[in-house]
């Protein structure tokens, strides 16, 4: 059955992937990015449709939601993967940095949520995947600002499931290991388990046909990622640290 997509966070990455197999898929996609020649370029070679929008404008994530539903139909299935890393050492941090990335990862989804979920619950129906990370899980090195974004992302979507259940609203949450996306490229750490995009994409197109509700790969990263979270300190820190070469 085809679907109507939005997909925030589409101009590249995991985004640009998941566009290209919905499409291949048939599904009406709507990409979202702040960056337009990107989503211009990603649309003439899929056929999708391009709306512009940084998702931490909040009147803009509200009224993209609204102009999507209005011009194209109600939207099916929400992915809202907009977000970005910055790593920083002990030395380098910057509350400032902090908040410019706390605002795109974690309020950026927020922005968009608080758009899309009136109008699902009012139909009772509608389909929202967050992109969130195992990064939300313990925290890694040089990950300060990330992991702090995801793991607060991770709650709030747990937190909202209980009601959009209730709505008959379905919500799921991702959480990937590490990508090959231009953001990891900045990490200077071994980062295990490195997947591409493209498999990315397919574990997430795959998650969302099933009835669970986190989506968590590659399978052996999670497993180990869930033992190190119940890992006492004394055991994780020094892993962490030579895994890493931290």
């Amino acid at each position: 059955m085809t679907r109507r997509v939005w997909i925030t966070g589409a101009s590249q990455g995991i985004g640009a992937a998941l566009v290209r197999r919905m499409r291949e898929r048939g599904d009406q996609v709507i990409g979202s990015a702040r960056t337009a020649d990107r989503l211009e370029e990603l649309a003439d070679a899929t056929g999708m449709i391009p709306w512009q929008l940084d998702v931490t404008d909040q009147e803009a994530a509200g009224a993209s939601v609204a102009g999507i539903e209005e011009e194209i139909g109600p939207i099916d299935l929400a992915i809202l993967n907009a977000g970005t890393h910055r790593p920083v050492g002990a030395e380098d941090f910057r509350t400032d940095e902090l908040r410019a990335l706390v605002e795109l990862n974690l309020f950026g989804t927020a922005h968009c949520l608080e758009a899309l979920i009136p109008r699902m619950t009012a139909r009772k129906a509608g389909h929202i995947a967050v992109v969130g990370s195992l990064a939300a899980y313990r925290g890694l090195p040089t990950a300060a600002y990330y992991g702090a974004s995801k793991a607060a992302l991770t709650n709030m979507t747990e937190a909202l499931k209980f009601d959009l259940d209730r709505h008959g609203v379905r919500l799921q949450l991702v959480q990937p290991g590490f990508v090959r996306t231009p953001l990891t490229d900045r990490n200077e750490f071994a980062m295990p388990f490195l997947v591409e995009p493209e498999e990315a994409a397919a574990a997430i197109m795959r998650g969302l046909h099933r009835s669970s509700f986190e989506i968590a790969f590659p399978r052996t990263f999670v497993a180990i990622m869930k033992l190190m979270r119940v890992m006492p300190y004394r055991l994780y820190f020094p892993l962490v640290a030579r895994s890493t070469r931290a």
